[in-house]
């Protein structure tokens, strides 16, 4: 079997990335780390925009992903970044497993909105927890990678290594399951739900997979951060968080798994220039650069890759 082209540029992708980071600046690591993290989930929201949802709750998953590497690290004595890591993927694995159940049933407004409410729920329950720190959150102590202590430099290279290894990974294996049969149903359920269960496929057990994937993905990237960020808050899961993923989600469009960590880059560079430069107006920067992206490449921004190799550009697939 021939190795698709993808996966040659994700890999190529990470390995550059890798031998940049002993030589790019402090500013431009930290740059790259949340641009990774947070495009991570948003790899998550690819395949429930794929499937024709839209989440405005999945800062649920990433602050479960965040917290579960927290305590991993700080109470259970998770030995590593990789375990931490680990334990936020299971964390929004096993309580998307159980929601999806009944968020698998809803389309539309519904499914937003339902997912919405169990995020603001955490929320709720975070803030009255003195135990995990309340509103004021808790620090998180990574300190060691495969076993190895690191401090000063090599835990800043540490830390970035582990977050553009994961991402290059979580966007390999996204890749690899949307190009199988499972994978490809999302946009066919998207298009026509009773046509596909005339096929003799599980509209449910399809929207099931890609709704924990989707979480899980999420947690991830929430992991990936409270080890970048160093701490962690119930703001993570309040309801502008999910608003951003969405924002970014619509920004980057679906085209490829590419285009949610491009489009994450786009838009942490565009925020902190903007924020830079004018701190009391930076939210408007961003929301004429949503505009403008709506208007001129309602596919998102990978739509562009689309027209440069000569093919339709669609709204709906990203190209």
């Amino acid at each position: 079997m021939s190795v698709h082209r993808t996966s040659v540029a994700l890999v190529a992708a990470a390995g550059a990335l890798l031998a940049l980071g002993p030589v790019i600046p402090n500013w431009a690591v930290s740059l790259v780390n949340v641009s990774l993290g947070i495009g991570v989930v948003v790899l998550g929201m690819m395949v429930l925009m794929r499937t024709g949802l839209v989440s405005f709750g999945h800062g649920l998953y990433y602050c479960l992903g965040a917290y579960a590497a927290g305590l991993a690290s700080n109470r259970f004595g998770a030995p590593d970044m990789l375990a931490m890591v680990a334990g936020g993927a299971l964390a929004a694995l096993l309580v998307s497993a159980v929601l999806g159940l009944l968020l698998a049933k809803y389309r539309e407004i519904f499914f937003a909105m339902l997912s919405l409410a169990f995020s603001m729920i955490l929320y709720g329950l975070l803030v009255k927890s003195a135990d995990l720190g309340s509103t004021d959150g808790f620090n998180v102590h990574a300190k060691s990678i495969a076993g190895f202590a690191v401090e000063g430099d090599a835990h800043r290279l540490g830390v970035y290594s582990v977050i553009v290894i994961t991402a290059a990974l979580c966007a390999l294996l996204l890749d690899a399951y949307l190009r199988s049969h499972r994978g490809r149903l999302a946009e066919a359920i998207r298009d026509n739900e009773l046509r596909v269960e005339y096929m003799g496929a599980s509209v449910f057990a399809t929207v099931h997979l890609n709704y924990v994937i989707s979480a899980v993905l999420a947690g991830v990237g929430g992991a990936l951060m409270a080890i970048h960020i160093g701490h962690i808050d119930p703001e993570m899961t309040y309801w502008p968080q999910s608003g951003e993923f969405v924002f970014i989600g619509i920004l980057s469009g679906t085209g490829s798994v590419f285009a949610p960590l491009l489009g994450s880059v786009v838009f942490e560079t565009v925020r902190s220039y903007a924020y830079e430069k004018s701190p009391d107006t930076w939210q408007m920067v961003l929301g004429v650069t949503m505009l403008m992206v709506i208007v001129f490449l309602p596919g998102g921004l990978w739509s562009l890759a689309s027209r440069l190799r000569g093919r339709p550009d669609s709204a709906r697939t990203g190209g």
